[in-house]
């Protein structure tokens, strides 16, 4: 909380790739009294029938249906320093263990180990959801409309939450990002459906969004681990064939 920014606020972006969880736990706990994942067992996946947790319960962890994932890939632990200066790629600022991209996915150091059934239990509201494609399809399209007689943001506040707040250079991620309140927003940095679409790829491949143009939900998970940061192939693939079959 005592850290001076790294540049004058309102003048550049950065992602936040644990931090922003923290930041929202805190607001839930403050309003309702209890952690992020216990609201979100009793309010979003209990009345909309989800396979979706965060904070895995001993329960499911014993049926035995969690992949595991892979594992993510090392780098220098931070020296103390703070460097701004421009990457050529998030890998290359990723390998620099002072750079501002090293130090925001460092924010846990060292990193758990994310088979680790302690890890999973853990409610880490930026880092370790777990989820089927399923469920987290469901989950979007209760975002935009009714699913069994559940929405969960009113028609204004979808509209706030898919309303650019951030655009352009992105110090951390080393790229250009577009930002709604907490959502990413269909650009080069991370193609959805369309200009309307918000959501949000995950650590490794995964990708969830949902698109009020066309009432569209969609989400892919994977466990296998690849190096990508937002456009994951596998997943803009099947993308691109959505927006195929939809004729846009």
């Amino acid at each position: 909380a005592a850290q001076a920014p790294a540049w004058e606020p309102g003048t550049a972006h950065g992602y936040h790739p644990l931090t922003y969880g923290w930041l929202l736990d805190e607001l839930v706990r403050r309003v309702t009294g209890r952690g992020a994942g216990e609201w979100i067992a009793s309010e979003i996946a209990a009345p909309l029938g989800l396979d979706l947790w965060l904070g895995l319960p001993d329960s499911v962890a014993a049926e035995g249906r969690v992949g595991r994932a892979g594992r993510l890939p090392s780098a220098p632990e931070p020296t103390g320093g703070l460097r701004v200066r421009a990457k050529r790629s998030v890998t290359a600022a990723y390998d620099d263990p002072d750079s501002l991209t090293r130090r925001a996915f460092a924010a846990i150091t060292p990193f758990p180990d994310q088979n680790d059934p302690a890890y999973r239990a853990t409610a880490l509201p930026a880092t370790n959801g777990i989820a089927t494609a399923g469920a987290l399809a469901r989950f979007y399209a209760a975002l935009i409309g009714e699913v069994d007689g559940v929405r969960l943001l009113a028609p204004a506040t979808m509209e706030a939450a898919r309303a650019e707040e951030s655009a352009g250079p992105d110090r951390t991620l080393v790229i250009n990002t577009r930002f709604g309140l907490g959502y990413m927003l269909h650009g080069t940095a991370s193609p959805l459906l369309g200009p309307g679409s918000f959501g949000h790829p995950g650590r490794g491949g995964p990708l969830g969004f949902a698109d009020p143009d066309t009432a569209t939900a969609f989400a892919y998970v994977t466990n296998g681990y690849r190096k990508t940061v937002t456009a994951d192939p596998r997943a803009q693939s099947l993308v691109k064939a959505l927006r195929s079959a939809l004729s846009l």
